[in-house]
């Protein structure tokens, strides 16, 4: 419930503090004197727009603070804990805060944290309910009427499990329309990844076997010279009779071993000589053994050769290294694999697509049929009400038309349509067909009040939805009105002296002006000036005797 309305430099208040009650408020005053500046304001703290023009003349910023008591407001509580915006060891009250600079710069604040205007409305869904005085006009737009029947009809999952199935249709849709629209592509793209991987599989390279063929092919290449030179060192180092390496150094080592007796400097020498000994030897076996293994072999040299220069070919068609080869080769294999399974997916997907839409159309008809069944009792429910509001013969239907055939859409399959007869013998007929303005007004107040009633929204504000209205259908509104206050805290701001008397409680907006600047106040009234600003509403500025009377008599009756 809001307890509290601070008003500084907003528009033509200068300065206002308004302290506020349960029950009932009615709130009235001259034509002109800004009677809605204060919901104007609160409007702020619950997320609206902000511009430089609502600052005073003069002042360089305007500031609103809102005064909330959360006692019985669970979810409001729970919104705040989430958000890290109350302490629960604290008092069950929030304060919001707005702050618009004279340059059109705006501030946010909740229990004093900065917050976003998102966060702002969040909260606000929970805190105020705000019928501005030309909501009757949003019922002849045929999304309205929907929301109006699912606001009342209050089957939220129903709605959420339709919109994720939809989402998920999109989904779906969208890759299937992405993949039929590449398909073209896809298909020459594959013809030619056919003939290349056809290509590239039949010389089938393994990995690294580039490398080894290259070093193969030097060695064939070349095997008549290693094969001369490697006899050649090997008959020098070992095989020749007249003289060979291995010999003159057994040759050293004997001569220096016999002088080592007369000097004992040249034993480090003998140890060198000793082991190049066995160095040659183990060289001289293992080129025996190399020269042994190497043989000369011209049907290897040209199958090497062959499959070389095929690698080297292939290597330049395909504008690779040739070392690259085998990489390339599995990286066409993989694109060739998904182009293949994108078509197969294809398939899958016109076949997920056709289950996903029947899961559509079974929770869009389980919301429909939830809609039928609130459609009847809204109808009764404003049926009932319009009836008091001198429309006594009036007959009034919501219609809701499933379509099976119709595009899937967020909201459903439904057309929801509020048909209305207002005279005997007439069919029902869409709403803004038959309805003139004040039976518009009628009903659509009838809504507003029915759908206040069935949420728990603990404030809510009326911006003079009573206009096109008078008379003995005045005062049943107030009486609407006034029983809706007995449950929720109602705000009205109304130019009916029938729906003031109503109000539990009565404040007066007065506007001052100087010449120079314009001030607006607002004032609760005690019982004898109520009397007083109710006869004024019926008589005008001129009271008199009967109009005072007049105006006892609408207060009495409360």
């Amino acid at each position: 419930m809001l307890l509290q309305l601070s008003v500084r430099n907003f528009a033509i208040v200068q300065s206002l503090d308004i302290d506020l009650q349960s029950g009932m408020t009615a709130i009235t005053g001259e034509t002109g004197a800004g009677k809605s500046i204060a919901i104007d304001a609160l409007g702020l703290c619950l997320g609206e727009r902000a511009d430089a023009g609502m600052v005073r003349g003069g002042a360089d910023k305007a500031e609103i603070t809102a005064c909330f008591t959360l006692a019985n407001l669970p979810q409001a509580q729970r919104w705040l804990a989430r958000q890290e915006l109350a302490d629960p060891d604290e008092d069950q009250d929030c304060i919001i805060r707005r702050v618009i600079s004279a340059e059109g710069r705006s501030k946010a604040f909740i229990n004093g944290v900065p917050v976003s205007l998102q966060q702002l409305k969040g909260l606000g869904q929970y805190l105020v309910n705000i019928h501005g005085q030309h909501a009757h006009h949003q019922l002849l737009k045929a999304d309205n009427q929907r929301v109006i029947l699912d606001e009342f009809a209050d089957h939220e999952s129903l709605q959420q499990e339709v919109v994720t199935q939809y989402q998920a249709l999109q989904e779906s849709r969208k890759h299937y329309q992405e993949l039929q629209e590449s398909r073209e592509q896809r298909e020459a793209r594959r013809q030619l990844l056919e003939y290349q991987v056809q290509e590239l599989n039949e010389f089938a390279i393994e990995e690294g076997e580039f490398e080894q063929l290259e070093t193969e092919h030097k060695r064939l290449s070349h095997s008549q010279s290693l094969l001369e030179q490697s006899q050649l060192s090997f008959y020098q180092l070992y095989d020749s009779d007249e003289i060979n390496a291995l010999s003159i150094i057994q040759q050293s080592i004997d001569r220096l071993s016999e002088l080592q007796e007369h000097d004992a400097t040249l034993g480090p020498i003998v140890e060198l000589l000793s082991e190049a000994n066995i160095q040659v030897d183990e060289a001289s076996q293992q080129l025996r053994d190399y020269m042994e293994g190497l043989e000369i072999d011209p049907l290897r040299m040209q199958q090497v050769e062959a499959r070389f220069s095929r690698a080297m070919e292939l290597a330049r068609k395909h504008q690779v290294v040739p070392e690259g080869l085998y990489q390339y080769h599995q990286q066409l294999l993989g694109e060739f694999d998904q182009l293949q399974q994108d078509d197969d997916l294809l398939n899958e997907l016109a076949g997920k697509l056709e289950l996903q839409y029947q899961a559509y159309q079974h929770s869009a008809l389980a919301l429909s049929q939830s809609r039928q069944q609130a459609a009847d009792r809204l109808a009764e429910a404003v049926q009932s009400q319009i009836r008091l509001m001198n429309m006594k013969q009036a007959c009034f239907q919501v219609q809701v038309s499933y379509d099976e055939q119709a595009p899937a859409s967020r909201h459903g399959l439904d057309q929801v349509h509020l048909l209305v007869a207002t005279n005997p013998g007439q069919t029902p007929d869409l709403l803004e067909k038959v309805a003139s303005g004040g039976e518009l007004s009628r009903i659509g107040l009838a809504i507003q009040v029915i759908s206040s009633a069935s949420h728990q929204v603990p404030t809510l504000i009326f911006d003079e939805v009573d206009t096109g209205i008078s008379g003995p259908t005045a005062s049943v509104v107030g009486q609407l009105l006034r029983r809706l206050g007995e449950t929720a805290q109602v705000l009205c701001v109304t130019h009916l002296p029938q729906v003031a008397a109503s109000g539990h409680h009565q404040m007066l907006v007065t506007k001052f002006s100087d010449g120079k600047t314009t001030e607006t106040h607002m004032m609760s009234l005690e019982q004898d000036q109520r009397v007083e600003e109710l006869a004024r509403l019926l008589a005008g500025d001129k009271l008199t005797e009967s109009a005072l009377a007049n105006a006892r008599e609408l207060l009495g009756q409360h």
